[in-house]
């Protein structure tokens, strides 16, 4: 069974929380943001061209222009590659264990699985690593979920 919910971040955008039940003892939970805005991404470069054109005309250095160029690149670059996240997914299995993968704007992907064994409860630690930015109702949906598995696997290995 798949289902699809709309959240806000705390900017107020809008995230798609999908929310997919194979077996009560395991759960997918996909988390996507909107892709990056063609109009900000294009602000932003206007601006800083704009800032390096004004200091050209006041300090007559081509070395300006060139410098404003290879840094918008590079902070493009590094922007996509390490800081815009499209996609997180949380995976969970009560017999195996919990699978965290984030999607980022380049195509990079980043997986973090831990075994079953070493799990003693789930703590969403949002404020720290804050990628997608989700509202803490989006936030008590997923741990409502994660914290009704684990309940499911204590019982399952309590059961003789």
């Amino acid at each position: 069974m798949e289902d699809e919910q709309s959240f806000s971040d705390i900017c107020g955008g809008r995230l798609a929380l999908q929310r997919r039940y194979y077996s009560p003892s395991c759960r997918e939970f996909c988390l996507s943001c909107p892709r990056l805005s063609l109009r900000s991404l294009t602000a932003v470069t206007c601006t800083v061209w704009l800032a390096a054109y004004g200091l050209f005309t006041l300090c007559e250095n081509s070395m300006i222009l060139s410098a404003a160029i290879f840094i918008t690149l590079l902070g493009l670059l590094g922007y996509l590659h390490f800081v815009k996240i499209d996609q997180e997914t949380l995976l969970i299995i009560d017999s195996l264990g919990i699978q965290m993968t984030s999607s980022y704007a380049s195509g990079k992907e980043s997986t973090t699985f831990i075994e079953m064994g070493k799990v003693k409860d789930v703590v969403i630690n949002e404020a720290i690593y804050m990628s997608t930015k989700p509202r803490l109702d989006c936030l008590i949906e997923v741990y409502r979920s994660c914290q009704e598995i684990l309940a499911h696997q204590k019982a399952a290995s309590a059961s003789p």
